[in-house]
């Protein structure tokens, strides 16, 4: 009940009488609920909002929740319940409320002559979680842990005549056979020239000595992820690609340790950037520092050139720069950072050698 408190003094802040919540993951952060549905909050009413699929599941998973179980669409219920409740300004999460949604409830609402003003908001409740408490941090560092194992154990499936999809599969079934919920996402193997696109996904080409190889992979323990990339190369690498490798290598150590609480994250992301760029690679890091994991892989804060986000105390973010040399192939080293005590202190133990 404590996140609630939390953000009914956000909503409070923002002027705001209710917020109804339909995200997954603050779902699950606000009320411990897994499946689908909406969570309306009000100064008074938690009321989670589900389908005949979901009922019996809430009860067992969000004790202290009113349960309101409809057959009807968004704009058939929210007006009315809403009003009931005496709320005349409710606040909806507006990336994931479609324009044909907001178009029947704005119509409910002018036919059925309900004093309801929809507010669209963006990180009201992102940023809450964007702050781990000791709890989560527990679940965090365990999906590190068990990525990083996975990492370790996998690493000899990059050989020679392995196809990247082959590769991929065999470490998504080493993190689940280790205890991982599923995967965050999918398990990124990119050798040679496919390396240097930062979101490759595995294809049937073979990997060969002589090449890099980027794998990007993470595991979820309690519903919280982790994150993590490494680059290999078969063979000895030759003096550019050593470049590359050692100022990637380079740069994210000066990141981390130059990332302070209180710091924007655009500073942060300076720290790593001005290393890539001095060393003549600064075009080819195209993508930002880093990125705030949690719940979901991708969340607050995001750290990049053009981020407004700040940094805090308690917040888990990655520490990922890279440069990508089209046609050749690229570099890029991941690992999970939290804040605490003002400095940043790294989750992430797998090994960062280069040579196979």
């Amino acid at each position: 009940m404590k996140r609630l408190q939390k953000l009914r003094k956000s909503i409070a802040e923002k002027a705001l009488d209710a917020l109804l919540i339909s995200q997954p993951e603050n779902l699950r952060y606000l009320s411990g609920f897994t499946g689908s549905g909406w969570l309306l909050i009000s100064g008074r009413n938690a009321i989670l909002v589900l389908d005949f699929l979901y009922v019996e599941q809430a009860k067992g998973e969000s004790p202290g929740f009113e349960i309101m179980q409809i057959k009807q669409d968004l704009h058939e219920w929210l007006p009315g319940l809403v009003s009931d409740l005496g709320c005349h300004k409710s606040g909806f999460e507006a990336n994931l409320i479609s324009h044909d949604a907001y178009q029947k409830l704005a119509e409910a609402i002018r036919s059925k002559q309900v004093n309801l003003e929809l507010v669209p908001t963006t990180g009201i409740a992102e940023r809450l979680r964007s702050i781990k408490e000791p709890e989560e941090l527990v679940f965090i560092t365990k999906a590190v842990e068990l990525a990083d194992a996975a990492f370790e154990q996998s690493k000899g499936m990059i050989r020679p005549g392995v196809t990247e999809k082959e590769a991929a599969w065999h470490i998504e079934k080493t993190l689940r056979e280790k205890g991982s919920e599923g995967v965050p996402f999918e398990v990124i193997v990119a050798s040679g020239p496919n390396s240097a696109l930062p979101h490759a996904r595995p294809t049937d080409k073979t990997i060969r000595s002589g090449e890099p190889v980027i794998i990007d992979m993470g595991a979820r323990v309690g519903g919280y992820c982790s994150d993590l990339s490494r680059t290999l190369f078969l063979g000895r690498p030759d003096k550019t690609f050593q470049k590359v490798y050692d100022t990637v290598l380079k740069a994210q150590a000066i990141a981390i340790e130059g990332t302070k609480s209180e710091m924007t994250a655009s500073e942060a992301d300076q720290l790593a950037r001005r290393v890539i760029e001095q060393a003549g690679y600064g075009d080819a890091f195209g993508h930002g520092l880093g990125h705030g994991v949690g719940l979901a892989v991708h969340e607050y804060p995001k750290l990049g050139p053009r981020s407004s986000d700040s940094l805090a105390d308690g917040m888990v973010f990655t520490a990922e720069p890279g440069i990508y040399l089209a046609g050749q192939g690229g570099v890029r080293i991941e690992d999970m950072v939290v804040l605490e005590n003002g400095k940043a202190r790294v989750l992430t133990k797998a090994d960062r050698d280069l040579s196979v």
